[in-house]
Parts: C-alpha cells; sequence; structure tokens
C-alpha cells in the first residue's frame, strides 16, 4: 500500500488510437499514446490499480493508474565479460605503459 507523499510511478492513456492524428505512420496510428511518470503520491492512501494523482518533479499534477511504489531502474550493462578484462590491461599497457 501507498499512502501520501510516497514516490510511485503510474500510467496513463494519453489518446486512444481512434483519437490520434492522420498524419502519423499507418502502425503508429493504430497504437494508443501511453504515458508511464513518476511523481509524489497525492491520495491519502492506494493500492496498485488504483487511479491516483502525482506531482511530478517539476510540479505538474498527473493522473494515471498507480503500477509502482518506489520504482528503481532494473537495467544493467548485462554480464561479466572476462575478455573485457584482458583488453583493460591490453589498453593500459598500450595508453600508459602499465602504469595506473
Amino acid at each position: 500500500m501507498a499512502k501520501k507523499g510516497d514516490w510511485v510511478r503510474i500510467h496513463a492513456t494519453v489518446l486512444k488510437a481512434d483519437e490520434r492524428t492522420a498524419k502519423l505512420p499507418a502502425d503508429t496510428q493504430q497504437c494508443d499514446l501511453e504515458m508511464w511518470t513518476k511523481g509524489f503520491l497525492q491520495d491519502e492512501t492506494a493500492e496498485i490499480g488504483d487511479e491516483v494523482t502525482v506531482e511530478t518533479a517539476v510540479g505538474r499534477l498527473e493522473k494515471g493508474t498507480l503500477i509502482e511504489v518506489n520504482p528503481y531502474w532494473r537495467h544493467s550493462y548485462g554480464k561479466f565479460v572476462p575478455e573485457l578484462v584482458q583488453i583493460d590491461k591490453m589498453l593500459r599497457d598500450i595508453m600508459f605503459g602499465g602504469d595506473r
């Protein structure tokens, strides 16, 4: 459960596919225009899936469906690649004569 002031992420449909301009490529016209944004919860309490209002970092008020509480980045640069350690050593030898 989220409470007022918690940092959360919401989702909203800004425009349905049939409301979008005809000047878009055909495949884009077939998709809803969606928004995901983060901000501070303005409602007293909320559960995932509730319609809520948030205040973004720049002070805008946005409404949407609560999808996450305390969101964080989940990306990485991938798994360890042993060859990169060897490349690092080789480059340091070439550039600095082996000194670090």
